[in-house]
């Protein structure tokens, strides 16, 4: 889960987030980007490198809150647009269903998705990307990995708070099964 300061309406300030956060689950989308081939069969799939608060360097999905009053198509978008950039041209249909949702703990082991922070409910989504992604904001870079490789053991240790496990049920979702 990432965490950027937003001055759009409907955030909380950072101490009325911390209190949310030890009351309630907060919503979330995640958002696994892929390249598909002219038959529609996946062939890239894009993640983010990010350095974590605690100055870790991990791979990443793209992923944030719903805000208050938002719909869940228009947070997809916003953190589409936020983590690749403008111009990725994400294909995100006008009635987005997830594959899964991820529900995150801050104990571990409850699930396989662990968040310190809090308890968060994340609806996850496989979206097409066509356009040029430049990642911004708090990802250092974006790398498009075969299937194969994203589903490796490499890349899956340099995923963090189960979001590998995310990725590997994205893969099987749109049946790339390794």
């Amino acid at each position: 889960m990432t965490e950027m300061t937003e001055t759009t309406p409907g955030w909380l300030s950072p101490e009325e987030l911390e209190s949310a956060r030890e009351r309630m689950p907060i919503l979330y989308v995640d958002a696994v980007p892929v390249r598909l081939d002219e038959a529609g069969v996946v062939t890239h799939v894009g993640l983010l490198l990010r350095i974590g608060g605690d100055g870790a360097v991990s791979r990443a999905l793209v992923s944030g809150r719903v805000l208050l009053h938002e719909r869940v198509r228009d947070a997809l978008m916003r953190h589409l647009e936020k983590d690749l950039g403008p111009t990725a041209l994400p294909q995100v249909p006008a009635s987005p269903q997830p594959f899964t949702i991820a529900e995150y703990f801050p104990s571990p082991g409850v699930t396989p998705y662990h968040d310190p922070r809090q308890h968060a409910v994340s609806m996850a989504y496989v979206v097409p990307v066509t356009g040029d992604c430049r990642p911004r904001q708090d990802a250092l870079d974006l790398v498009w990995f075969t299937p194969r490789e994203a589903s490796s053991p490499m890349v899956q240790q340099e995923m963090t708070g189960g979001q590998g496990v995310l990725l590997k049920q994205a893969l099987a979702h749109v049946g790339c099964l390794f």
